[in-house]
């Protein structure tokens, strides 16, 4: 490589640095959504509000594992983190590795666990972390355009890896998540969230 190119090389370097920097978690999640669209929900975050309706049922003291499926840049992790006990344990799952990057770069808590891989594959990532069972799972992933039969592999074995009181936590632009919930979990609660971008659905499917 001669200098002119090299110099160049630096230079869109230095600028796509400039802009990651500028945008910070937004450009990562816009370049996640145009990278990946049919795995990634929205274009953009859940709100606020969603967070915390989507967290409000869950039993803190009682959880020693919490998992999420495509996290993004972390709008969940740290109101996750802030809630859990000192020696419970949050797993992140999502195929893109530019979040996974992210995560791992700006969350520096040792109850926090990235992983690239697969939410169908979410049992032996537990059971290889030292788990048998998840006590919450969250997802926004969008269940309606998931390829094949993905979505129903990632109900049945999020219904596998939960164990019994804990909850299957699904928030959706499109009520159809539920019907992909409903073969694997025996009592699923309705919510829906207005001050989000777009307004979603939010399932909770309780694991009896």
């Amino acid at each position: 490589m001669n200098n002119i190119s090299l110099a160049k090389e630096n230079y869109v370097s230095r600028i796509k640095s400039k802009i990651s920097r500028f945008f910070g978690p937004w450009g990562v999640f816009f370049k996640g959504f145009i990278k990946h669209p049919v795995m990634v929900g929205s274009i953009i975050p859940s709100s606020q509000s969603t967070v915390n309706k989507m967290l409000a049922p869950v039993k803190w003291d009682e959880c020693d594992l919490f998992v999420e499926y495509g996290p993004g840049v972390g709008t969940f992790c740290q109101p996750v983190l802030d809630h859990m006990k000192p020696d419970a344990t949050l797993i992140v799952i999502d195929l893109n590795p530019d979040f996974i990057d992210y995560l791992q770069r700006t969350i520096k808590d040792s109850r926090f666990i990235a992983v690239q891989g697969s939410a169908a594959d979410v049992n032996e990532i537990i059971h290889s972390n030292g788990f048998d069972h998840a006590n919450y799972i969250l997802s926004g992933l969008p269940f309606s355009t998931l390829p094949g039969d993905l979505g129903d592999v990632i109900a049945r074995e999020t219904g596998k890896a939960i164990q019994s009181g804990g909850a299957f936590l699904v928030y959706q632009f499109r009520v159809k998540a539920r019907d992909f919930m409903e073969p694997y979990f025996g009592h699923i609660d309705n919510g829906f969230s207005v001050w989000n971008i777009l307004p979603c659905h939010l399932f909770w499917g309780w694991k009896k």
